[in-house]
């Protein structure tokens, strides 16, 4: 049986939710992260560091594919870029040929990660595919996409010093993360800008993937409404090592860390 485009629709914004709010590595607390407790903490990695990690992505409780994400460096131009590759091979996802890929460009000075360039691409089968690129100029302060988006979210955005696309967030939180704090970040990503807040819990609890054990820290996106944001972030791993989407108290995109590796 065909999928109809209404589901195709809901997973493949559930996969763009994920891409919009996902995570990786970094460190030292920056103007973005707003503290909310002394609670001391491990101090993790305080250089931002190229690696490359494999997921399962599961929608709905059940397997539907794999996931890449990436950090790599271009010392010439130095610049960094972050990558988030999701592929559908099983059940519904497999069927409708769901793949997701997300970049975004940029420097990092003085802990700040200050986006460049961004891009999206969504493809489902032959008959739902959507590229999007955008570009921020931090001379005119502002940013602007183009591709297949709606008109209003065509015209320029204007940003500010601090401003993130959403898997800067993702470092981000990866870098900000300690017990019992709260996060604060201004998404500007697709023609939308949105304020993110998240909360950090207060202490680790044991978390298994891929029959690996973790401890690992639990961070919440708070003002997110029906759709939830978690991300599991384990002491000395570079990538969290469990994201998960949830749509009105249901679990959506689900990618669980299978390997990872440092690149050099």
């Amino acid at each position: 049986m065909r999928p109809t485009p209404s589901l195709l629709s809901a997973c493949i914004a559930a996969l763009a939710v994920v891409a919009a709010g996902v995570a990786v590595p970094a460190r030292a607390l920056a103007p973005q992260a707003a503290d909310a407790s002394a609670t001391a903490a491990a101090p993790r990695a305080a250089v931002l560091q190229p690696f490359v990690a494999t997921y399962e992505a599961w929608y709905g409780g059940k397997p539907a594919g794999n996931a890449t994400m990436q950090v790599v460096r271009d010392d010439a131009a130095s610049r960094w870029r972050i990558d988030l590759g999701i592929r559908g091979d099983r059940g519904l996802a497999g069927i409708a040929g769901l793949n997701l890929e997300q970049s975004t460009v940029f420097d990092e000075a003085n802990g700040i990660y200050r986006p460049l360039s961004q891009s999206t691409v969504r493809k489902a089968a032959l008959f739902f595919n959507r590229k999007v690129t955008g570009t921020y100029d931090w001379h005119a302060n502002n940013a602007q996409w183009t591709g297949d988006l709606a008109k209003d979210r065509r015209a320029p955005v204007p940003i500010r010093y601090g401003d993130m696309s959403g898997l800067l967030i993702n470092l981000a939180v990866i870098r900000d993360a300690q017990p019992g704090r709260r996060l604060q970040y201004r998404f500007v990503d697709g023609g939308r800008v949105r304020d993110y807040a998240y909360q950090v819990a207060a202490q680790t609890e044991p978390v298994t993937v891929a029959e690996l054990n973790y401890e690992a820290l639990r961070v919440e996106r708070t003002n997110g409404g029906n759709d939830e944001t978690i991300f599991w972030i384990a002491d000395g791993v570079p990538t969290p090592v469990r994201i998960l989407q949830r749509e009105d108290g249901e679990d959506a995109v689900d990618l669980r860390l299978v390997e990872y590796q440092a690149v050099q």
